[in-house]
Parts: structure tokens; C-alpha cells; sequence
């Protein structure tokens, strides 16, 4: 009978992962795993079948795919007892650049399998979850330029994932030339704030900017708590001082960039704005309600990754 449930999802990364799929169960099931094998058809089929694994006491969950699959089996896995493993095979693969597992590529083809191997062995990490008008995400809730810059690019055919880079640059250069910001009203840890802004994004992780660069470099997994960042502006020009500031760190004491940690925010503004969780798109709105859900999802982590944590891991068997 099995124990874990590997989805995957055929339409991420640059080329599809099913002829590599035989040799990553072989790989778990040497390592004492016993493994049932499904693909995803929705973002929200993947969130269903971990639910059900979940449901039948499944000791792990197995994504295949990129960041936005690893948060839609994340999301049906939150407050079970099922762990979710990552094996990243998408186009960024932000989590994966987290945590230390090189991500699956046509010329590293064999990392699917050594990745499972590394998990397979690894020990359970309990993470927080961000809330986002109440739903999850794993990694980020983003609100402006950034969400904007997703919903023009999802959902991308495999073809177009080959020029991801330059695609992503010109379509964030794009939308940043159009978009002038917007008034927000935020309220966080009884503080209230309002100003004029490209972007706010709340952040679990510490990468931002596709992992190029780390915008919350002191931030932890279970920390039970989150960073929001404002930034400031209204012109393309003010959109490339960020990118530039946050990949060099200088965001960090810039004053047109503003951290708030917080438990609870909520932002508010009189005209919608663009959302997304996790790198996926969502309906626009003009309020945001967010919270953090403390360590409600277990995940087997690589031991690499132990100084995410404050608190230690629970060792998970494999017999």
C-alpha cells in the first residue's frame, strides 16, 4: 500500500518530466518510500489531490513542478500531518533556490531522482503559511507592479519558458512604463500607514525578484511571522532603482523602502489593484486582509537549509 503520493504537473519547466518519472519512483522506492504516481490537470486539481493524501494519512506529498505548483500542493496539505517533499522542475523554481535543491533542467536531468533522494532521507520542518484574503500562500502575496507583471505572463506556453528571463524583463519593464502606482491605506501590528506605491509584497521567504536576490535576507520559516515591503514611486525610473536596490541589498536602508514585520495587515485602497500568490494571478480587489498561520505546514527539508529555522526538526522515518 503506499505511503506517498507523487504529483506532478505535466505542463511545467522547459521540458516535460514524465519520461523521468519511473526512474524517481525506483529512486524513492530504494530509500523505503512506497509511492503512487499522478499528474495534475488544475492548479486546483493539485490542491484536491493533496488534500486527499492528506486525507488517507499519506506520509508525504511529492510536487513535481514549479513555484506555483509547490504552493497549490502546499495549500491542500495545511494542518495535516502529511509532509509536503518538493522536487523542482518548473521555470524559476524560487523554493527550490531557498532551500538548496537544484532545480531539474535538460542538461541536469538526473537532479529529479538525486533530489528525491535527498528528501527521502530528510528531516520534517514545520513552516508558516501566509493568508491572503483567505488564501494560502508559501512564498509571496504581492500586490502592484509585480502582480501585474504576472498576470500579463501566466500562463506561459513551454516554448515561451526558454526566453523566461528576457520575457520576464520586458513585460516588468513593460508594465512598469503604464503603471504609476497607487494610494495605499495599511494597517499592521496597530500601526497605520498610508502612502503613494509601485508595490507591496508580503514575503515567507527571504528570495524575491524571481531568487535573483534575497529582499527579507534575515527571515525565517517558522518564525510566525511575515515581512511586508512598500515601495515607493510612480515611474519607470523609480521601478528600476528597486530592482537594482534589492538586488545589491542597498533596499535594506533605502528610504523609499519600508519593512513592517507583522501578524496581521490589512491594506486597503480606493482603486483595485492586481494580485498574486506564489507567482500566480488573482482577481484584482481594493482590500487585502492578511495573516499568518504559525508552523501549519509540515515540509521535508535538506539539512543545508536547518538555519531557516528557529526551531529544530522532527526527525521523520522511513522504515
Amino acid at each position: 500500500m503506499a505511503d506517498a503520493l507523487l504529483v506532478y504537473n505535466p505542463a511545467a519547466g522547459r521540458i516535460s518530466v514524465e519520461p523521468f518519472i519511473a526512474g524517481t519512483v525506483r529512486a524513492l522506492n530504494r530509500l523505503g518510500w512506497r509511492v503512487e504516481v499522478t499528474e495534475t490537470v488544475t492548479g486546483r486539481h493539485a490542491t484536491q489531490l493533496a488534500r486527499m493524501a492528506a486525507g488517507e494519512n499519506f506520509r508525504a506529498v511529492f510536487a513535481i513542478g514549479g513555484d506555483g505548483t509547490v504552493g497549490q500542493v502546499a495549500s491542500g496539505l495545511i494542518g495535516s500531518q502529511t509532509a509536503l517533499g518538493v522536487l523542482p522542475a518548473g521555470t524559476a523554481n524560487v523554493w527550490a533556490r531557498e532551500v538548496g535543491l537544484k532545480p531539474f533542467t535538460w542538461i541536469r536531468w538526473r537532479r529529479l531522482r538525486e533530489n528525491a533522494r535527498i528528501l527521502a532521507e530528510s528531516p520534517v520542518c514545520c513552516v508558516d503559511v501566509g493568508l491572503c484574503n483567505g488564501q494560502p500562500f508559501l512564498m509571496w502575496a504581492g500586490f502592484g507592479l509585480d502582480a501585474m507583471t504576472v498576470k500579463k505572463l501566466e500562463p506561459r506556453r513551454r516554448f515561451e519558458k526558454y526566453l523566461s528571463v528576457p520575457h520576464y524583463a520586458a513585460t516588468t519593464i513593460w508594465s512598469a512604463a503604464v503603471w504609476h502606482g497607487l494610494n495605499l491605506r495599511v494597517w499592521a501590528n496597530d500601526e497605520r500607514i498610508e502612502g503613494h506605491y509601485l508595490l507591496a509584497v508580503a514575503n515567507n521567504i527571504r528570495h524575491y525578484v524571481g531568487g535573483l536576490a534575497q529582499i527579507s535576507p534575515h527571515a525565517y520559516l517558522d518564525d510566525g511571522q511575515m515581512d511586508l515591503w512598500l515601495l515607493s514611486g510612480n515611474t519607470l525610473a523609480d521601478a528600476f532603482r528597486h530592482f537594482f536596490e534589492i538586488l545589491s541589498g542597498r533596499h535594506l536602508t533605502s528610504d523609499k523602502a519600508r519593512c513592517i514585520p507583522f501578524h496581521q495587515a490589512r491594506i486597503e485602497s480606493d482603486t483595485p489593484f492586481p494580485i498574486q500568490l506564489d507567482g500566480e494571478p488573482l482577481l484584482g480587489t481594493q482590500r487585502v486582509t492578511l495573516g499568518v498561520m504559525p508552523r501549519a505546514l509540515r515540509v521535508l527539508m535538506p539539512t543545508p537549509a536547518q538555519h531557516l529555522f528557529h526551531c529544530p526538526a522532527e526527525e521523520v522515518q522511513t522504515e
